[in-house]
């Protein structure tokens, strides 16, 4: 089941920057966020997308136990544009009990589990007494820490489907709003920068030695990046503003690593998502496409894209900017989506330089004003899991 919600607040902080505008800006000005990699200990030749000042969050005493890069970065990502004054306001016309809680993640804190290795006693091989599983390296760390950062005491979710998981919340929220089972759901999605990640792409031969260039003629990889990305999600009202209109989820379980070649999945996807918001293809204005910039994920894609949609309908990846947030790479591109919606801009493709000819697409180079009433955005995951999210004004 599957009824419209408004977004009454939303937030997002990457390499761009903290908050909506920093991002927005940055976008507008076709600038990217990556740099070379000097994550910890980690010294591969690739570029990532790092969050400045994560390690210099402090939690409150009361949430101690969460303490991890992956919770330090959620809460500066909640306490950015006003978002938990939102929520506050939000359990205070609810009660806790109506707000839900939905969020994705890859690896969520397994840092914390790679440095407590470093630690572990050398007798007998035990890790240190400080290292708590459940509230750091647990994919459902995140959901309860923010169920617990707000006091609230609805459904909570996580969602750990790869790099289409904090588009999946929005769909699993809508789905909840629509039984009536909650009022109100904070969605999104959040994922840090750790060792087990940027090794094991690279041990992939995904990562590229560049910052990433998606459908580019010679892309040749993903640059990883981290992000934490909300926003909450209410049944429409009377106020004005961005609605998400139409979900689309499947699973073509192709490969465990590589997409269908001419993009089953995400064909499915798109196509279901114009069908839940009753929408032609005509009727999108704009694509935020998954383009990771590696080889057989954007041929993929764009063959799905040119199946459905055809070469007319304006579109870009944004990763170029921000990298793979994994993720939290759905939740970060519907705010982008949203922001797209609210300014009249379509963004661009930073990095990307000369296009892909074996892929006929409308693909912005360079941003440029438009008028948007209607976007898509793609979130494709490892395994064929894939998801499609309309919103609207």
């Amino acid at each position: 089941m599957f009824s419209p919600c408004q977004i009454t607040a939303s937030t997002l902080t990457t390499c761009l920057g903290r908050g909506r505008d920093a991002n927005w800006q940055a976008l507008r000005h076709g600038r990217s966020g990556l740099a070379p990699c000097r994550f910890e200990t980690v010294r591969l030749p690739t570029w990532v997308g790092e969050v400045a000042g994560v390690d210099d969050i402090r939690l409150s005493a009361a949430l101690a136990s969460y303490d991890c890069r992956n919770n330090r970065l959620t809460q500066m990502g909640l306490e950015s544009d006003g978002f938990a004054a939102a929520v506050c306001a939000a359990r205070e016309r609810y009660g806790p009990a109506r707000v839900g809680v939905f969020l994705g993640t890859s690896t969520a804190g397994i840092l914390q589990t790679e440095l407590a290795y470093r630690r572990r006693d050398p007798q007998n091989g035990a890790l240190p007494d400080d290292f708590i599983y459940r509230d750091t390296h647990n994919s459902f760390s995140l959901a309860a820490f923010t169920r617990d950062y707000f006091a609230l005491s609805g459904p909570a979710f996580a969602i750990s489907t790869a790099c289409s998981s904090s588009a999946k919340v929005f769909a699993a929220a809508a789905r909840q709003l629509a039984v009536g089972s909650i009022d109100a759901a904070v969605v999104g999605g959040v994922d840090s920068l750790c060792l087990t990640t940027l090794h094991g792409f690279a041990s992939l031969q995904l990562t590229s030695e560049q910052p990433c260039r998606p459908y580019d003629a010679g892309r040749n990889g993903i640059s990883i990046g981290e992000a934490a990305a909300f926003a909450l999600l209410e049944r429409p009202g009377g106020a004005e503003g961005v609605r998400l209109i139409g979900v689309g989820e499947s699973s073509d379980a192709y490969h465990m690593s590589a997409p269908h070649p001419e993009g089953r999945g995400a064909r499915q996807a798109m196509q279901t998502a114009l069908s839940t918001a009753g929408l032609s293809p005509q009727a999108i204005d704009y694509i935020n496409l998954h383009g990771t910039a590696t080889p057989a994920n954007d041929a993929a894609e764009g063959c799905a894209l040119a199946a459905v949609f055809g070469p007319q309908t304006p579109c870009s990846s944004t990763k170029g900017a921000t990298g793979h947030t994994l993720g939290a790479a759905g939740a970060v591109e519907a705010v982008f989506c949203a922001l797209a919606l609210e300014s009249g801009f379509l963004p661009g493709s930073p990095g990307t330089q000369k296009l892909d000819p074996g892929i006929p697409l409308n693909y912005l180079l360079c941003g440029q004003n438009a008028a948007p009433r209607t976007v898509l955005s793609n979130s494709f995951g490892f395994g064929g899991s894939n998801c499609s999210l309309i919103f609207a004004v």
